[in-house]
C-alpha cells in the first residue's frame, strides 16, 4: 500500500511539475545581432550580450520563456505590429516618436554620448574640444553633438564607420578625442585596458535610455517585463550583468 501511495505521489508531483513548466508562456524576441556589446552573433551564431542577459534575467524572474531572433534593424518595429515578434531588445532608445509606435518598459540603460580622451589628457568638456582634431562614428548621434561645437563642415572633424576604428585613432594619436555612445565606449575600455582611456562626461550631453519594446496596447507584457526588471535591479542581478560588460559605475535608473 506504501508503495502505492509513494507511485501515486511520485506521479502526481511529476504530472504538476510538468504542468507548471507548460504553463510558462514563451515569447518571441527579437533583437539585432550587429551593436556589440548589447546584441551581437558568437562563434555558434546565438546571440549573446548586455541586453540578451537583461531579457533572460527578466523571463527568470517572471517566470516565462524567451525565444531569441536574429532580427534586422530595419523594420525591427512592424515585427511587434505583425504579431511575429512579443517584444524587441536591441539598443532602442526611448524617443516621442516611438512611443508613437511601440510600447516601452521603463529605461533599463542610459544611453548618452561620453567624450573619450588620453590618460593625462587636460580636455574635461565638451566646450574644450574647440582647436581639437575630433573622432566621430559617422551619422551618429556624436556626430551632430560634435558638429554643433565645431560647425558641420569642420575640417577637425574626424569621421569613422565605427566605434573600434576611432578609438585606434585615439590610440595612435591621431585624433585628441572622440565621441561615442557611453555603453560601447565603456565596453571598448573594459576589453583594451591596455590603451588607458579615460571617459569625460558633460552636463550638455542630452541623457537619454533605452527601453524594451512591446506591442502598442500589450499592457499585460510591458508590466511583466517592468515587473521582472524592478525585481533584477533589487536582488542585485542587474548590477552583476552591467558589471560582465562595462565597469562598477552601475548607474541609478528612473521609475519611468
Amino acid at each position: 500500500m506504501f508503495k502505492r501511495l509513494f507511485l501515486i505521489g511520485t506521479c502526481f508531483a511529476a504530472a504538476f511539475s510538468a504542468s507548471a513548466i507548460a504553463a510558462e508562456p514563451t515569447y518571441v524576441v527579437g533583437s539585432g545581432g550587429t551593436y556589440r556589446p548589447f546584441e551581437f552573433e558568437n562563434a555558434q551564431k546565438q546571440l549573446e550580450g548586455f541586453d540578451i542577459d537583461i531579457i533572460k534575467a527578466v523571463a527568470k524572474a517572471e517566470n516565462f520563456n524567451v525565444k531569441l531572433i536574429n532580427t534586422p534593424w530595419e523594420g525591427i518595429f512592424a515585427t511587434l505590429g505583425s504579431g511575429d515578434r512579443d517584444i524587441i531588445i536591441s539598443g532602442i532608445t526611448i524617443t516621442d516618436k516611438r512611443k508613437q509606435m511601440v510600447d516601452f518598459s521603463t529605461p533599463y540603460f542610459p544611453a548618452e554620448q561620453s567624450i573619450v580622451v588620453p590618460k593625462g589628457s587636460k580636455i574635461d568638456s565638451i566646450a574644450a574640444l574647440k582647436d581639437k582634431n575630433v573622432g566621430v562614428v559617422n551619422s551618429s548621434t556624436g556626430d551632430i553633438v560634435v558638429s554643433d561645437v565645431l560647425g558641420k563642415n569642420s575640417t577637425a572633424i574626424k569621421r569613422f564607420d565605427n566605434t573600434p576604428l576611432m578609438l585606434q585613432e585615439l590610440y595612435e594619436d591621431g585624433i585628441s578625442a572622440a565621441v561615442g555612445d557611453v555603453g560601447v565606449v565603456k565596453y571598448y575600455i573594459k576589453t583594451h585596458p591596455e590603451k588607458e582611456f579615460n571617459l569625460v562626461y558633460d552636463a550638455k550631453f542630452e541623457r537619454q535610455y533605452f527601453g524594451i519594446a512591446v506591442a502598442k496596447g500589450n499592457d499585460e507584457l510591458r508590466n511583466k517585463i517592468n515587473s521582472g526588471l524592478k525585481k533584477i535591479i533589487a536582488d542585485g542581478t542587474y548590477a552583476k550583468i552591467y558589471q560582465t560588460w562595462f565597469d562598477a559605475n552601475v548607474p541609478t535608473l528612473p521609475a519611468e
